[in-house]
């Protein structure tokens, strides 16, 4: 007897409906999965058998065929071990084969007891399902919460597969799964990191150049000696930006599902990402890929801060990689078997010291590294990545007056208010045209929107002509201004907007290109 059940399956960041068909009928006994599965689909054939023994079912001594389509594409993952039960037990007519089965998707892992176990993915699975006419999910009952996020489909969490049949022949009551979304986002405004911009003495310069970055979601780079506060600072930089949205959360949301990484008990992702990788990571693993390929550190960066610490010690494929994501704000994972793209739209936060042994300009310690040395490790950070690098700040070293003064820095609540009355600013200016943030401008937009004064142009252009700066380079010292006069609350870009906005990219002469 022949048996087809709805599941889903996952390429790229995307998924895509499976149909499971089970076919149960005489002759040798076998069980044979088709339709390109990988190791563990094909694996599953064991924990499905003995999961249904082992749940008290019955499970045929017959010949066994599973077919999941569309068979032209490589299924991979443990997820579909819950559909095949089920198949299984529909074709041998333990369970109602009624129409409810063409209305329902079933999504869970196996474990040789009947245990119905986490997946991954669940949240752009659910995104597929009111279009394709699934009014309900089965899955596991650690992936309810996640799976009812967007609403639209009656989520059911079971826990093993003795609960599953119970349910479906309606001897167990079962309760949809619901969250308030709302009532998430309220706790999220009462959790702290326990981190503060207020536990960062001195450094005043490299602050304001943070709350700039962070109000117009611009690149910075940071440039100073071992000790100076670059990492600290760096850690700090979530706690000002902007609180994320609903769409922003739920994007995040989706990185964080596909590659198993949500927190235990926590469907939604609320604070910003900060990724951290070291820099002996991969290209894959930074940009993503792989033979199957999965996001990379920039996509779970999606809406967040990237971090890189030591930039010049990152490979050199890591630090080229980075420019495509930084101006397209996505990448593109292109495999002989289809094209994937994975958000990438992240702020990179870098550090790096000024030299190889770290102290070049260091007030107490002498720099022991020649003019050549100190020139070809400022020289792996090429022109090009600095072009899109938009701010770059020395970091001095903190003196024995600050780290010992009474006076309690600023938290990072009160420059965040800053911050977001500079995106306010921002928001209301660029309505309805997709763009959030300065640092996200087109130039047509440039040129609407970022009207310099008489001294200022003066001033861009000779800066313009005095760093050789690139066209890329122009621009984004040009959205920097703009920023530097939101928080200054002027409709028109001053000289002293400008005058600031050039400190800030002070490396152009140390590109290799140069």
């Amino acid at each position: 007897m022949l048996a087809i059940v709805n599941s889903c399956a996952l390429m790229g960041a995307n998924a895509y409906m499976v149909s499971v068909e089970v076919d149960v009928s005489g002759g040798m006994p076998a069980f044979d999965i088709v339709g390109l599965p990988d190791a563990a689909v094909r694996e599953s054939r064991e924990r499905v058998r003995t999961a249904i023994r082992n749940s008290g079912l019955e499970f045929p001594f017959q010949r066994i065929t599973v077919n999941l389509a569309p068979a032209d594409i490589k299924k991979e993952g443990a997820n579909f071990d819950f559909a095949i039960a089920t198949g299984i037990l529909l074709a041998t007519g333990q369970i109602a084969n009624d129409d409810r089965v063409a209305r329902t998707v079933w999504l869970g892992e196996l474990s040789l007891d009947g245990g119905l176990r986490k997946i991954n993915g669940v949240l752009p699975m659910s995104v597929i399902l009111p279009s394709n006419g699934i009014g309900q999910m089965l899955l596991p009952e650690v992936n309810a919460k996640e799976g009812a996020l967007l609403g639209g489909t009656a989520v059911y969490g079971l826990r093993d597969l003795r609960q599953f049949v119970e349910f479906w022949q309606g001897r167990q009551q079962v309760e949809p799964c619901a969250v308030d979304v709302a009532e998430i986002f309220s706790r999220a405004q009462h959790w702290h990191s326990g981190v503060d911009m207020a536990d960062v003495k001195g450094q005043q310069a490299v602050k304001r150049a943070m709350e700039i970055a962070a109000a117009g979601r611009h690149n910075l780079l940071m440039v100073g000696s071992p000790g100076s506060g670059k990492t600290m600072l760096a850690r700090r930089m979530p706690t000002i930006l902007p609180d994320l949205t609903l769409e922003e959360s739920l994007a995040i949301t989706r990185m964080y599902s596909i590659c198993g990484l949500l927190p235990e008990g926590q469907p939604l992702m609320t604070e910003r990402p900060f990724r951290a990788p070291h820099h002996t990571a991969s290209p894959q693993s930074i940009i993503g890929g792989g033979r199957v390929p999965r996001p990379g550190e920039v996509s779970l960066a999606h809406n967040g801060v990237l971090f890189l610490d030591e930039l010049p010690e990152f490979s050199r494929d890591v630090r080229e990689a980075l420019r495509q994501p930084l101006e397209d704000k996505v990448v593109t994972v292109s495999r002989v078997q289809g094209r994937m793209d994975f958000d990438a739209s992240f702020q990179l936060v870098a550090a790096m010291n000024p030299c190889p042994c770290g102290y070049l300009g260091d007030p107490l310690k002498r720099c022991s590294c020649t003019p050549y040395q100190v020139s070809r490790y400022m020289g792996r950070v090429s022109g090009p990545l600095l072009d899109r690098i938009d701010m770059q700040v020395n970091v001095q070293r903190v003196e024995f007056a600050d780290l010992n003064g009474a006076e309690r820095p600023e938290s990072s609540a009160v420059i965040k208010e800053r911050v977001m009355a500079a995106r306010e600013r921002q928001l209301r200016r660029f309505a309805g045209a997709g763009v959030f943030a300065n640092a996200d401008m087109s130039r047509a937009q440039l040129e609407t929107f970022c009207r310099l004064t008489p001294d200022a142009a003066g001033l861009m252009e000779q800066a313009f002509r005095q760093l050789n700066l690139s066209a890329r380079a122009h621009d984004r010292l040009l959205k920097v201004a703009r920023t530097i006069a939101d928080l200054a609350g002027e409709d028109m870009i001053g000289l002293a907007h400008v005058a600031e906005a050039v400190q800030y990219r002070g490396l152009e002469q140390f590109a290799e290109h140069r």
